[in-house]
C-alpha cells in the first residue's frame, strides 16, 4: 500500500531547471525552487485533496526596529500529510524566514510567510527529486546558463517591437569592391559582439520599472540639513514612498530623499497616510527633494556617484 507507480515515477524526475532559480548567501551560489511551484507539484503528484500542509510552530528569533525600518526573522515548521492509496504518510521540515518593511506589521507578516513557505518546500523535498532534493547536495549541478538574446529589431508593419537607438551594425550595407578578381569591402568587418548582460535595464522595457538609485553621500547629505517641519537637527533622511510604485523589499530611489527630525519621522509612519500627512503641513516634499538631490550633485558625475538597485 503507497504511492502508485505513476507517482512513483514523477517522485523520481529529475526537476526541470527552468523553474530553478539561484541567489548568493554569504558568499555562496545557492539553487532552490520558488514556493508555487513546489506546491504545483504537490497538486500534481499527490492530487488537489491528497494531501495537506500544516503550520506546527512559528517563533521569532530576532526582532530590530533602526530609524522607522522594521526586521523580523522567523523560524517555523510545517507538516506535510499525504494520503496514498490508504496510507498515510508524514513529513516535517524546519525553515526560515526574514522580512523587512516600514512596520511592524508588514515586517513579521512577511518574515512568518517566508519561514513557512521555506519549511514546506523543505518538507516536500524529502519525497523526492522533483521537488529538488538534488539542489540540497553541496555537490548538486549547476543549473545551465540562459543566455539573453539581443533584441530583434524589424521594419515589418506588424513588429512591434520597440527600436533602440541606432547603431552602427545597423543600416548602410557594405559595398563590395572588386579588385583584380580579389573583392573587398568598403567598410571594415564588424568586430565580434560580446553576449549581452544578462542583467536588464528594466526602465527601458514596454512596460518600463521606475529605476531605484542608491547613493550614501547624498543620504549622507540630507542628513546634514535641518528639519522640514520643526527645522531641528540632526535629521533622518525619510524616503518619500508615494514618490514611486510600491516593490517588495525595496525602498524607492535615493532621489526621492527629505530631512525630518527624528519625532517627525515617527510621526509620519504612525499616520499612514503619508500623501495627506505633507498637504496638513502644507509642504511640496517632491520638491524639496529634487531640489536637495540636485545641489548634492552640483559638481559632481551622478552616473559615478549613484547605483541603480536591483528591482
Amino acid at each position: 500500500m503507497g504511492f502508485s507507480d505513476k507517482q512513483l515515477r514523477a517522485l523520481k524526475r529529475n526537476i526541470d531547471h527552468r523553474y530553478v532559480r539561484t541567489r548568493e548567501s554569504n558568499g555562496r551560489e545557492l539553487s532552490y525552487i520558488e514556493g508555487w511551484y513546489a506546491i504545483s507539484q504537490a497538486n500534481q503528484i499527490f492530487g488537489l485533496d491528497g494531501w495537506s500542509r500544516e503550520t506546527v510552530e512559528t517563533r521569532c528569533v530576532l526582532t530590530r526596529e533602526n530609524r522607522g525600518n522594521f526586521l523580523a526573522v522567523y523560524l517555523a515548521r510545517v507538516r506535510i500529510t499525504v494520503q496514498a492509496d490508504g496510507t498515510t504518510i508524514i513529513r516535517e521540515g524546519h525553515g526560515t524566514g526574514e522580512g523587512r518593511g516600514t512596520s511592524a506589521g508588514e515586517a513579521h507578516g512577511m518574515a512568518v510567510k517566508a519561514a513557512e513557505t521555506d519549511a514546506t518546500k523543505r518538507a516536500l523535498a524529502t519525497f523526492g527529486r522533483s521537488f529538488g532534493l538534488e539542489l540540497y547536495r553541496k555537490s548538486a549541478p549547476k543549473p545551465p546558463q540562459l543566455r539573453v538574446p539581443a533584441p530583434r529589431v524589424g521594419f515589418h508593419p506588424d513588429d512591434t517591437t520597440p527600436i533602440p537607438r541606432p547603431s552602427r551594425y545597423y543600416g548602410g550595407g557594405q559595398h563590395v569592391i572588386s579588385t583584380g578578381g580579389e573583392q573587398k569591402s568598403s567598410q571594415p568587418a564588424p568586430s565580434i559582439v560580446p553576449a549581452q548582460s544578462a542583467s536588464v535595464d528594466k526602465s527601458a522595457l514596454m512596460i518600463a520599472k521606475p529605476k531605484r538609485l542608491r547613493d550614501k553621500n547624498h543620504l549622507k547629505f540630507v542628513a546634514t540639513q535641518p528639519c522640514l517641519v520643526c527645522g531641528r537637527q540632526p535629521s533622518d533622511p525619510h524616503h518619500l514612498q508615494f514618490a514611486q510604485p510600491r516593490a517588495l523589499g525595496m525602498k524607492v530611489s535615493d532621489e526621492f530623499t527629505v530631512p525630518l527630525c527624528r519625532g517627525h519621522h515617527r510621526q509620519l509612519h504612525q499616520f499612514g497616510n503619508e500623501v495627506g500627512w505633507w498637504e496638513n503641513l502644507k509642504i511640496e516634499a517632491l520638491s524639496v527633494a529634487k531640489r536637495l538631490w540636485d545641489e548634492s550633485h552640483a559638481g559632481r558625475g551622478h552616473d559615478s556617484q549613484a547605483q541603480t538597485a536591483d528591482t
